[in-house]
């Protein structure tokens, strides 16, 4: 989506590019991997809801010049160069709208629910969405299984990381934030109705892409960290020094994929 963790993370912002690369080099190779166990082929009709463009390409060409692809998000500027046949780009709320059509192969989400408040509801457009027998494969992390930042704190290095994260997670609490929860998507994908309902969890140890999204997450929250009093210039600066060195064996949240399909019609 757009903006990530309650507008903290503001993708008007010049570092929004590096922060999507980050995600794109931690997790594409999870995602594209559940979506070629799905089957997803030539011909195939997906709709990829707050779309990453990195996705978005690959999607379309799996499913080629017969198929459809339809990349949705509530601001379609950065999908701009995705716009093109078999790609179609469409301004579209996920919380608020009827879904963009109907019939699809394939429906996915990754890191979409945490922008919409009543999750269940957004679960069912996506199945409402699906064609009997079609697909829906949803990804979200869950920063309650592994709040660290350096699950091995042994030494000052460590500490600070974790006390910086704490600190950010407490500027999303403070926003309201619901952090997103992936534990419970298999319980609401069975919920929507979808069978074969099935997940598991990617967690990601000392990737430089860790390395990577951590530091350009902290310059992005530098300036509210610092007014709030949860960290010192000093210290930031201290942690980015750290970052960037490799001293530190750096994570994320895991994030769990779940996926099902949807009930065929009975004869």
């Amino acid at each position: 989506m757009t903006r990530t963790d309650g507008h903290l993370l503001d993708n008007r912002r010049p570092e929004a590019a590096e922060h999507f690369s980050a995600f794109a080099a931690l997790f594409d190779p999870t995602t594209f991997r559940h979506l070629e166990a799905l089957g997803i082929g030539s011909g195939w009709r997906c709709w990829e809801v707050g779309a990453g463009t990195s996705v978005v390409s690959w999607l379309a060409k799996k499913v080629g010049p017969t198929g459809r692809v339809v990349a949705t998000d509530t601001d379609t500027a950065r999908l701009a160069p995705a716009a093109r046949p078999p790609v179609e780009v469409r301004a579209h709320d996920l919380g608020a709208q009827d879904p963009p059509g109907e019939g699809f192969d394939l429906v996915h989400a990754r890191l979409a629910l945490v922008h919409v408040t009543d999750r269940e509801q957004a679960l069912r457009s996506m199945v409402t969405a699906l064609r009997p027998g079609g697909r829906l494969l949803v990804e979200d992390a869950d920063p309650g299984l592994q709040p660290l930042l350096c699950p091995d704190e042994y030494g000052p290095e460590q500490q600070l990381a974790n006390r910086l994260r704490q600190g950010f997670r407490k500027l999303l609490a403070d926003r309201g934030t619901e952090l997103p929860c992936g534990r419970t998507l298999p319980r609401l994908l069975r919920e929507a109705g979808l069978t074969r309902v099935h997940a598991d969890a990617y967690f990601p140890l000392a990737s430089p892409a860790c390395a990577a999204l951590e530091s350009v997450t902290i310059r992005q929250i530098r300036d509210q960290l610092v007014t709030a009093g949860l960290a010192t210039d000093q210290e930031i600066d201290r942690h980015l020094v750290n970052v960037t060195s490799g001293v530190l064996d750096l994570t994320t949240a895991p994030m769990i994929s779940a996926w099902g399909r949807k009930q065929r019609e009975a004869p």
